[in-house]
């Protein structure tokens, strides 16, 4: 663990029940939510967020300034350039979002409703039509009382320094798993 800078507010933040396996490293300056978990040799640059029940696998790499949503989880062996929204799940030397964390989800006891509504936010966001901007005010006014969809929506609209991580295709969706069911 990294002490603040004095130019980044002097403060490095670390919340409740988090687990740290060996050779993991925080950065200066980062803000690490309760309930997160790091596999070994996770590392994150500095400035980074992680939200709250965010999992990140062995070996992971973590940009500066990067925010990763609460309740994000990246497979071990990926690294993150860019933002990850809430409950997302990222893979890849580059990391790309292939979905959402449904086993995370589920942990939480997250019911079928709210994992299928996640998903109808989730493919709307990142696959639908027109500019991101309107799929995002869309998402936003389709699925207004749902808290969950909210984090996202919350989340993007507060825009980092790094840009949003997106998915690469859309049959990655697809294939990945990511069935509430």
């Amino acid at each position: 663990m990294n002490t603040g800078t004095e130019a980044g507010g002097g403060i490095t933040r670390v919340g409740e029940r988090c687990s740290f396996m060996v050779g993991s490293h925080v950065g200066h300056d980062c803000e690490v939510g309760n309930d997160v978990t790091f596999a070994n040799n996770v590392v994150l640059g500095g400035h980074v967020t992680v939200g709250d029940f965010t999992f990140l696998g062995g070996h992971v790499a973590i940009h500066q300034f990067v925010r990763i949503g609460e309740g994000a989880m990246m497979a071990g062996m990926s690294a993150a350039r860019d933002d990850i929204i809430p409950f997302g799940f990222a893979l890849g030397q580059t990391g790309a979002l292939v979905g959402l964390n449904i086993v995370g989800l589920r942990r939480r006891g997250a019911s079928k409703d709210e994992m299928h509504r996640l998903r109808r936010a989730y493919r709307a966001l990142f696959f639908g039509e027109g500019r991101i901007a309107d799929r995002i005010d869309g998402v936003a006014r389709e699925f207004a009382n749902d808290p969950l969809v909210g984090k996202i929506v919350t989340f993007i609209r507060a825009s980092g320094k790094r840009p949003l991580m997106r998915p690469r295709a859309r049959h990655e969706i697809e294939t990945r798993g990511d069935d509430a069911d």
